[in-house]
């Protein structure tokens, strides 16, 4: 099992960001950094991802791989069922994933995740797993507060006069425990066959209408669940079309679920 070691940076541009630099400079597989701000945060498609002093989790964690590189966009879906878990398991939080790589409680984005990865002669030669978790925060922006939710904003709506609190530490050491087990088996399978069936449990938008914006158009159909590629199944009134998450976005018919 990779062995992880743990840096903790008081604030940074970005975790991602580090974690390159040092990947550049050398560093072996494992090194974790986490920072208690980031400035430059951001996730999938470049969007800013906020990162407020000591309320939030960025973490970021190293890997150099021997998998084929063509499978390794499914270490997102990876992380989104660790942090799934992790969540779950720490605070009793029902807790789901929206495609591909969105943790969600009560219909609302708690955690983002952005994997990066650099490449040479068709081989990785690192990979970067970043993971943001809204842990303190009491409010969201106006633009954010009906898509975005903290883990102590869950915990509050579960028991409003509970003194329970999310704990930054805590979940980092615990999401990366179950990262670390399920990067073990993604690496002897090379596909998501070990985490396709609990994925699919947890796909909040399973069996639900879609709408599916790619660069040819709109279009809806029922999502059906992953393949073991990571793939979104989607059926349609002609066919099951397989959605590629580097090419779309997936919304609900009525909102972001």
């Amino acid at each position: 099992m990779i062995q992880m070691r743990h840096e903790y940076l008081e604030s940074i541009d970005s975790t991602n960001n580090e974690i390159k630099r040092r990947a550049v400079a050398g560093e072996t597989e494992g090194l974790v950094i986490s920072a208690g701000k980031q400035t430059a945060g951001r996730g999938r498609s470049g969007h800013q991802w906020e990162t407020p002093a000591d309320i939030s989790i960025a973490t970021s964690l190293l890997l150099r791989p021997t998998v084929a590189i063509d499978h390794l966009s499914s270490l997102t879906l990876v992380a989104a069922v660790a942090v799934r878990r992790a969540i779950e398991e720490l605070y009793g939080i029902e807790t789901w994933i929206k495609w591909p790589n969105d943790v969600i409680i009560h219909g609302k984005k708690v955690c983002g995740i952005l994997t990066e990865m650099s490449a040479s002669e068709g081989k990785a030669e690192y990979v970067v797993v970043g993971i943001g978790v809204n842990v303190h925060q009491t409010s969201f922006s106006e633009e954010l507060a009906d898509k975005a939710i903290s883990v102590d904003m869950a915990l509050k709506e579960q028991d409003p006069f509970g003194a329970k609190r999310g704990d930054c530490k805590e979940l980092t050491y615990r999401i990366w425990q179950e990262f670390a087990l399920l990067y073990e088996a993604f690496c002897m399978t090379e596909d998501l066959s070990i985490v396709m069936e609990e994925y699919n449990r947890f796909l909040i938008n399973r069996n639900a209408k879609v709408r599916v914006l790619d660069p040819n158009g709109e279009w809806e159909g029922i999502a059906r669940g992953i393949d073991e590629s990571g793939k979104l199944l989607v059926e349609t009134k002609e066919d099951l079309r397989q959605v590629d998450s580097g090419e779309v976005s997936v919304r609900g018919v009525y909102g972001y679920v």
